[in-house]
């Protein structure tokens, strides 16, 4: 199978409230990347949901938008991180950072 991801990841262990137009949860983020997440919840959310996550760092919470791209039934879903503005790239990026300085 061929990787369709176009930045590295990063295991991590981050938590997250996230929220879409019919549903809301608490989680957690295990893999990060400039991209997209993988939240492990037990929520549903279904693919192409715009989706907002809450993560829940030591020193602030760092607020982004992205679509579900799928789910995994009892396990979690997938996010593809949407990048609007200048301060959306700023917050993966802090995101990352700490995610590089805390690895699992």
């Amino acid at each position: 199978m061929q990787e369709r991801r176009n930045a590295p990841r990063l295991r991590t262990n981050i938590s997250a409230r996230w929220e879409t137009l019919k549903s809301q949860g608490r989680g957690s983020v295990c893999d990060l990347s400039s991209g997209g997440c993988f939240v492990l919840t037990g929520g549903d959310a279904e693919a192409k949901e715009l989706v907002r996550l809450e993560l829940i760092l030591e020193d602030r919470i760092v607020s982004v938008w992205g679509y579900v791209v799928y789910q995994v039934l009892e396990m979690g879903f997938a996010v593809r991180f949407v990048l609007q503005i200048e301060d959306d790239r700023r917050a993966i990026e802090h995101l990352i950072e700490h995610a590089q300085r805390t690895a699992v």
